[in-house]
């Protein structure tokens, strides 16, 4: 291989991580990802060295396996990495066995993920999004004490009252915690990348954390989890995705409200709802739709 080539796959390399982290916002765009990476840098610093390692652990297990290279290339084996791989570093105090879980869980995602996009391809299944780390997510944390993995302490956010600032803040933070951030910077960092790859999805995920807030806080919610961004987040994502496949704008608008819906049913069954209702809210409207389009071919004599 020439000197030349070197340089040439590098780049190339660079950007598929990129678009691996781009791709939490459900977009291909390094820039957009250089963003999301400023972001964790930003609001959780001590996160970044497990978000790089489960992105860079999922790709090179879908490397080795031999995975269509256009969909390397566009981060769509990196972004159920780089989710385990914060998620890992979030939730459990630090031991040895924490970068060993990393790499394994974030291998397993892409796995998962290649299995099911064959699937949709030659079956018509529904997009996996990001349930290979809802999946593993869910597993780890029953397994946790039989790994003898400590959770680490949470430190709480400060209660704020409800304002026209606090509201601003909480859009921002609601931004933010699609990767597990309150912080009202790193959401406008989130929100800067998603703005540069695509306006429409930015718009559309700035009225999705509002939607989720304001929905959230005239059903009675805990204040204290809306002002957080727990109730945007979802939301955010359901109307980025919808926005993204829909022209018609009912459509990403009902997503909103479905995804606050669907939220808290998870607390019931003990579960963390992580991005859950997001996948359920997309995954019901398509089905829905599918169903419909298939209805006046079925009534035809």
């Amino acid at each position: 291989m020439s000197p030349s080539v070197l340089p040439t796959h590098a780049s190339q390399d660079l950007r598929a991580l990129l678009n691996g982290f781009s791709q939490i916002v459900l977009l291909a765009h390094p820039g957009c990802g250089l963003l999301v990476l400023l972001a964790i840098a930003i609001g959780a610093p001590q996160l970044l060295g497990g978000a790089l390692l489960g992105c860079i652990s999922s790709m090179l297990t879908a490397h080795r396996r031999g995975y269509a290279k256009a969909d390397i290339d566009l981060g769509l084996y990196g972004y159920n990495g780089v989710l385990l791989g914060m998620l890992i570093s979030l939730q459990f105090a630090w031991s040895a066995l924490l970068p060993l879980l990393i790499i394994v869980s974030a291998g397993l995602s892409s796995l998962l993920l290649a299995a099911w996009m064959q699937r949709m391809r030659e079956r018509q299944w529904l997009p996996a999004f990001t349930f290979p780390f809802v999946a593993l997510s869910w597993l780890l944390l029953w397994l946790a004490p039989a790994l003898q993995l400590e959770l680490a302490l949470a430190i709480p956010s400060q209660a704020q009252p409800l304002d026209w600032r606090a509201s601003l803040i909480a859009m921002a933070r609601g931004l933010g915690q699609v990767i597990f951030l309150d912080q009202p910077l790193a959401g406008v960092c989130l929100l800067l990348g998603v703005l540069l790859a695509d306006r429409r999805a930015a718009c559309w995920a700035v009225l999705g954390s509002a939607g989720g807030l304001a929905l959230a806080l005239h059903q009675g919610l805990p204040q204290h989890s809306a002002l957080t961004g727990l109730y945007g987040y979802n939301a955010a994502l359901a109307a980025i995705a919808l926005s993204q496949v829909h022209r018609r704008p009912w459509l990403p608008a009902f997503g909103i409200a479905l995804a606050l819906v669907l939220q808290p049913g998870f607390s019931a069954l003990g579960l963390p709802a992580l991005t859950m209702p997001f996948i359920l809210t997309c995954w019901l409207i398509q089905a829905g739709q599918r169903v419909l389009r298939q209805a006046p071919a079925d009534c035809t004599p």
